[in-house]
């Protein structure tokens, strides 16, 4: 747990130093090429580490202390209209074992980091942009007009 934990406070140290060079860097900013070197090889340690260390640290941890094998399967608690069968074995159609309910938890990792990939490319490519101004309105809330830009 203490190797996965660690995997995520380090993906979170490197995000934000993404996020502290992007609120200094303006859109217009002309790299040179040492500089675009250096963020291309920053951006490749993330994304080493957030698509390979984070997942493994996951899946070993998963593996050796939550010892989610799979000749384990996901039971849940009896209760009294189940019988001698858990709740999951009782309401579900299928066997669970927790290597399924493990790799699926893999998944949901590589899932929410490519999520936030896109949301950080959005960022960067939408840094030191306006919010524009709302255009005016009547007290009606309908929008108002030049005079004689219409009818």
């Amino acid at each position: 747990m203490v190797a996965f934990a660690a995997s995520i406070i380090v993906t979170m140290l490197l995000l934000w130093g993404v996020n502290w060079y992007q609120k200094r860097c303006p859109q217009d900013k002309v790299f040179t090429w040492g500089e675009a070197m250096a963020f291309a090889t920053y951006v490749f340690l993330i994304l080493f580490w957030v698509y390979g260390v984070v997942p493994h640290q996951w899946l070993t941890w998963a593996d050796s202390e939550l010892n989610w094998r799979p000749d384990r399967y996901v039971t849940g608690p009896t209760l009294f209209w189940t019988g001698d069968q858990g709740i999951v074995e009782w309401a579900l159609p299928f066997t669970t074992t927790y290597q399924l309910l493990r790799d699926f938890i893999a998944v949901g990792i590589y899932i929410g980091i490519l999520a936030g990939n896109v949301s950080i490319w959005r960022s960067w490519q939408e840094r030191g942009q306006e919010i524009a101004a709302p255009t005016p309105t009547s007290e009606y809330g309908r929008p108002l007009l030049k005079e004689g830009a219409g009818a």
